[in-house]
């Protein structure tokens, strides 16, 4: 099976100010997606709702070392808020469940994840 990352880039600020209804209708297509998933014989591994990107920390190499600063690694309104893992033989059909997130997300990025043997 081959794993792949769907990652999730979302406008951060319509989740913050969602009502409790619509943060509900959110995590009902995300239900229905990981649901139909598993009736097409795909297997989610993982995956997660990740916190505000004002939380983040980032790092970077400097020429003293490294430093660590507040806030995303990005400039931008649209920042990855949660991903999920997948294993598949089948990536077109994969891809075809993954539209149903469209009802939520303006873009999805969807990834292949390295093997330890290939590298």
């Amino acid at each position: 099976m081959t794993r792949y990352m769907v990652l999730l880039p979302t406008n951060e600020a319509f989740w913050a100010e969602a009502t409790p209804e619509e943060k509900a209708a959110g995590y009902e297509v995300h239900g229905r997606f990981a649901k139909l998933l598993a009736e097409r014989g795909h297997k989610v591994t993982g995956g997660a709702e990740l916190h505000h990107s004002s939380k983040a920390k980032t790092l970077r190499k400097t020429g003293e070392g490294v430093s660590i600063t507040d806030g995303p690694y990005a400039e931008s309104v649209e920042h990855v808020t949660g991903f999920y893992t997948i294993e598949t033989d089948d990536v077109d059909d994969m891809l075809e469940c993954c539209t149903v997130l469209a009802e939520l997300e303006t873009a999805l990025e969807v990834r292949e994840i390295v093997d330890h043997e290939e590298m």
